[in-house]
Order: C-alpha cells, then sequence, then structure tokens
C-alpha cells in the first residue's frame, strides 16, 4: 500500500492539480496529528482549569496573585493556561499519599460500604472503579508479551499478549495439568475489548515487539508495524 510520502513511480507524471492534490494530502497527513493532538491537549487543560479553578477561593485564584506580585491594575485580565491541571495533580497527589495511610484506607472502607448501600450510586461507583483501575493499573499488572496464537483455528494466526501463567482450576481442568498461558486476544480496531482464551504453552510463539508496538499493529489493522521501513525484517535490524 502507498503511502502520501512515497515517491511517483518511474514513467508516472502527474497533472498539476494531481501534483497539487498528492501535495495536500501529505501536508494533511503531516499536520493532522500534530493539530489534533495539540487540540485535544489543550481543550483537556481547560476543561480541568474550568472545573478546578472555581473551586479556588477569590483572593487566592492565581491571576489575582499574579497581578498583585506584580503590582498590576485589577483591570487587566490574566488567563494563566494550565494552572489549574497543576493545582489539580497536587490535590490528587496528596489525596494518593493519605489513602495509602491506615486512616486513608480505614475512611475509604466505610464511605465505600455506606455507597454500596445506596441503589442507584453503587452501580455507577462500582462501574467507574471498575475502569479506573483497569486504566490506570500499575505496571506490574500490565501485559507482559505479546505473542502469536493459532485463532480461531489451525492455520490461521492473531496477535494475543501474554497476561498470566494460568492458576487455579483451570489449569488443573484444562490441557491434562500441563502449564498454560492466559491470553487476551484484543479486537480491532479497539484493543480494550477481546477474548480470554487459555492456550497451552507450546503451543504459543512469543514475540520479539513490545506490547506497545503489536498493540499499534492491532489498531491500525495490520497497517502499521513496529519496522515500518520493512515489515519483511525482523525488529532492530532496520
Amino acid at each position: 500500500m502507498n503511502t502520501p510520502f512515497d515517491p511517483d513511480p518511474p514513467g508516472v507524471r502527474r497533472t498539476l492539480f494531481g501534483s497539487l492534490r498528492a501535495s495536500f494530502l501529505t501536508g494533511l497527513v503531516v499536520i493532522a496529528p500534530v493539530g489534533l493532538t495539540i487540540w485535544l491537549i489543550w481543550s483537556v487543560v481547560g476543561w480541568i482549569d474550568g472545573f478546578v479553578l472555581p473551586l479556588v477561593p477569590g483572593p487566592y485564584q492565581p491571576d489575582r496573585l499574579l497581578q498583585t506580585w506584580l503590582g498590576l491594575d485589577p483591570e487587566i485580565q490574566i488567563n494563566i493556561r494550565g494552572i489549574g491541571v497543576v493545582i489539580f495533580l497536587i490535590f490528587t497527589i496528596i489525596v494518593g499519599w493519605m489513602a495509602k495511610g491506615l486512616i486513608g484506607r480505614s475512611l475509604i472502607r466505610f464511605a465505600e460500604s455506606l455507597v454500596e448501600r445506596t441503589p442507584v450510586v453503587r452501580s455507577i461507583y462500582s462501574g467507574i472503579k471498575q475502569i479506573s483501575e483497569t486504566v490506570f493499573a500499575q505496571s506490574e499488572r500490565s501485559f507482559e508479551k505479546a505473542c502469536l496464537i493459532e485463532y480461531p483455528r489451525r492455520g490461521i494466526w492473531a496477535i494475543g499478549f501474554i497476561s498470566t501463567d494460568t492458576k487455579g482450576e483451570v489449569a488443573m481442568r484444562a490441557n491434562d495439568g500441563a502449564p498454560m498461558l492466559s491470553i487476551f486476544v484484543p479486537t480491532t480496531p479497539n484493543p480494550t475489548s477481546g477474548f480470554l482464551l487459555f492456550f497451552p504453552k507450546d503451543d504459543i510463539i512469543e514475540l520479539d515487539m513490545s506490547v506497545e508496538e503489536a498493540a499499534k499493529l492491532v489498531i491500525s489493522a495490520g497497517l502499521v508495524y513496529p519496522n515500518g521501513k520493512d515489515p519483511t525484517e525482523p525488529p532492530g535490524q532496520i
């Protein structure tokens, strides 16, 4: 598959309109990811500022403090973009530090016990909590490696992520007790959904590519390889 960055094949001559169109598409490929990334970050920062700054008392608003420190006219409006993010990060770090202590854990357990007794709120809270714990899980709970498995039948290969060694009743009852691995097989283009499968350890081919590189391959539906210059070469030889 050709990309907008590829030169024209030998012997192919474009018209003026065709050349302008090709240049426009190439420029769009360059500008769109950068522009959308900047716009997304700018929007998120502005949203957090708009949510956090109204909670700060008036005399302690960052723009008021800056006006006083610089000796500026109070009528001059100063918009410090991102200060709400800094306040949010500091507040979140303090809450996390307190939650790790004995008193903090006791308060959280008491609050969660109250939430569990509230009919509608407990469903919303438990769902958001599960999503948060999954998204913000510690690195030791992340996938170990990317792998190849024959799925959904022999002769068809799929990319999977090695989760853990299969344990418990599943490990004892399946595969005559031989070693097995828990494999998460993601769907394309949304890798957050997929299937949990249990494979014999001997049927799994571990890949040299990282989990992040394998995820990009899944999300792009096979268009983005870790070694994008030449997909036929193993990683590290480009």
